[in-house]
């Protein structure tokens, strides 16, 4: 089912790029993180987990947060997420990708948009720690199509009672194609850049045994040619064609029946409205809520200019809270 969104943008943020840029550079918020841990994977890697506890006891529900490409704890969206959480009584957890958090993982890799093996892996603990405890969990970006994949892969499932993706790139190649144009190249070079740091640290012990291609990751400067040289190959994909082709959530979309809402603009700076799916491509239990301002991962209300209302900071705990209470 596909619904239009009530969130109307600030006018004092009318386009696409002010929605988007605006938390990253203004946003203050202080994150309620109150614990760490470190939770080892079956190949001898980990991955870090940032828990917003806060007095709330083990039987509380459970959020858990899958963050966006060169993401972590520390992005503008998180502290907002986990702080509506624990407003509503819920523990909130983000899982670091790979390498994403502070400290260089083990092996020499790192994550990429299909990656929903150690996500699968973590649900699972979480289930054995806490059979009884409600979760819900949230990705964001590139995380919202590793959680859509996830849930189309394992269509029923007891993991999770309910989930939500937001701005998902749903078709990696025309993503690539759309960031390679025009000022979406701006965001291009900041987030290869995020991801070329995040490489080169996870990399730095492995140098006597890696390609050509691995050590010259200055070299790429767009999706498609990072993606087939370093991406792919990294991961056990063909070419960059296998990779986008394989790792796209659109595919996986008729598949879910787990409760689901999917939040997107359809003025995402990242992607045009071509990557949006039709009614026919969602499974019952999907709602895609389509607005026609919000930017990437912005939807920002408000009607005074300073003082922005951040909006999926309140639908997106309205919607789970159905699910969770």
């Amino acid at each position: 089912m596909i619904i239009e969104s009530a969130f109307k943008p600030a006018w004092w943020l009318p386009n696409s790029h002010a929605q988007t840029i605006y938390s990253p550079l203004m946003r203050r918020l202080k994150s309620p993180v109150d614990r760490c841990e470190r939770f080892e994977l079956p190949d001898g890697d980990f991955v870090d987990l940032a828990w917003a506890e806060n007095g709330l006891g083990p039987d509380t529900p459970l959020v858990i947060i899958l963050h966006g490409l060169g993401g972590s704890v520390h992005s503008t969206y998180v502290p907002g997420l986990l702080h509506a959480s624990n407003q509503r009584g819920w523990r909130g957890v983000l899982m670091h990708f790979r390498g994403a958090s502070d400290e260089p993982n083990r092996l020499p890799r790192a994550y990429h948009s299909g990656d929903t093996g150690d996500v699968d892996c973590l649900l699972h603990a979480l289930e054995k720690r806490e059979p009884n405890t409600k979760k819900a969990i949230v990705g964001v970006s590139l995380g919202g199509n590793v959680l859509l994949k996830w849930l189309g892969e394992k269509g029923h499932q007891s993991l999770v009672q309910t989930a939500v993706a937001v701005s998902v790139p749903f078709q990696l190649r025309l993503a690539a194609d759309r960031m390679n144009r025009g000022f979406a190249r701006v965001y291009q070079a900041y987030l290869l850049r995020q991801l070329r740091q995040v490489l080169a640290r996870n990399l730095k012990n492995h140098e006597t045994n890696l390609p050509p291609a691995f050590t010259q990751l200055e070299s790429f400067r767009c999706f498609w040619t990072f993606d087939d040289q370093v991406t792919a190959p990294m991961n056990g994909f063909v070419n960059v064609h296998d990779y986008y082709r394989q790792a796209s959530s659109r595919q996986f979309l008729p598949k879910i029946v787990t409760p689901t809402l999917i939040i997107h603009a359809l003025d995402d700076p990242f992607m045009t409205p071509s990557v949006v799916p039709a009614a026919d491509e969602l499974s019952k239990d999907v709602t895609l809520e389509v607005s026609q301002k919000g930017g990437h991962v912005g939807f920002i209300t408000g009607n005074l200019p300073g003082m922005p209302v951040y909006w999926l900071d309140q639908r997106i705990p309205e919607f789970l809270q159905t699910y969770l209470d």
